[in-house]
This record gives structure tokens, C-alpha cells and sequence, in this order.
């Protein structure tokens, strides 16, 4: 089994993912829109363009998002995606990347358990983890 985050967004998704594989070295597979489908229905006519699905792969793992409906739209609460790092250089370029612009909740530095640990938001709404293991 493989757990994959599906990321919500209010009308950013494809600014976002676009951002997310620029940033993380991934590959966006798919990225389709309402516009031509049957959940066009759902959404506002000036939401065509606006993203109904996409699907990112960031080594052997996905992460995949959506444009919510208007009216189906919440901003994250009570989670984060948690992304784990071994080299401290690489945990703190994904820092500074997600962190422009967004809210840092906890800056990134060394904590009892982790060399460096870090949670934000990012400009897009997403929460995240940072953390980089001591090395052992």
C-alpha cells in the first residue's frame, strides 16, 4: 500500500504544482481541466480552465491536487505533508523554495531528535514539514 496526499486548492492547483515540480525535481503527469468533462457542470462556467486533476511524481512518490468547487473549498486544517531529508543542503533549499512568500510556523533549525526541522504554510495554502535526521 502506498499513502499519496491529495492536495485541495481554491483555483491556484495549476500554479502550484507547477511550483511543486519545479521545486522538488518531479515530473507532472497529468493536469486536466473541468473544461470538457462532466464535472464541468459543477463549477462556475469561468472555472473551464481550472484544474479538475493533476498528478505529480517526485521519485517513487506521488502527489496528486485538484481546483475544489467553490463551494466544496476549505483551507487545510489538522495536517501536514511531511517531506524527510538526509542531506541538510537539499532540507534547507525546499525550506527557502516553500517558504517564500508563505508563513513559517516553526523556522528551520536543529531540534533533539532532527538536525534541522522546520513547518510552514506555503503561499498556496499547504502545510509542510521539514526534517532532516541526524546523521547517524
Amino acid at each position: 500500500m502506498q499513502v499519496s496526499p491529495y492536495l485541495n486548492f481554491n483555483g491556484q492547483c495549476e500554479e502550484a504544482f507547477k511550483f511543486y515540480e519545479q521545486c522538488f525535481g518531479g515530473k507532472i503527469t497529468a493536469m486536466l481541466t473541468y473544461e470538457g468533462s462532466p464535472a464541468a457542470e459543477q463549477v462556475p462556467p469561468e472555472w473551464g480552465k481550472k484544474i479538475l486533476h493533476t498528478h505529480l511524481i517526485v521519485g517513487d512518490r506521488e502527489l496528486m491536487g485538484s481546483d475544489a468547487p467553490p463551494e466544496m473549498f476549505e483551507e487545510s486544517k489538522g495536517v501536514y505533508i511531511s517531506l524527510q531529508f538526509n542531506d541538510r543542503s537539499e532540507a534547507e533549499r525546499i525550506f527557502n523554495a516553500l517558504a517564500e512568500n508563505g508563513k513559517v510556523q516553526m523556522p528551520l533549525e536543529e531540534t533533539f531528535w532532527a538536525e534541522r526541522f522546520a513547518m510552514l504554510v506555503d503561499r498556496f495554502g499547504t502545510p509542510w514539514m521539514i526534517n532532516c535526521d541526524r546523521a547517524a
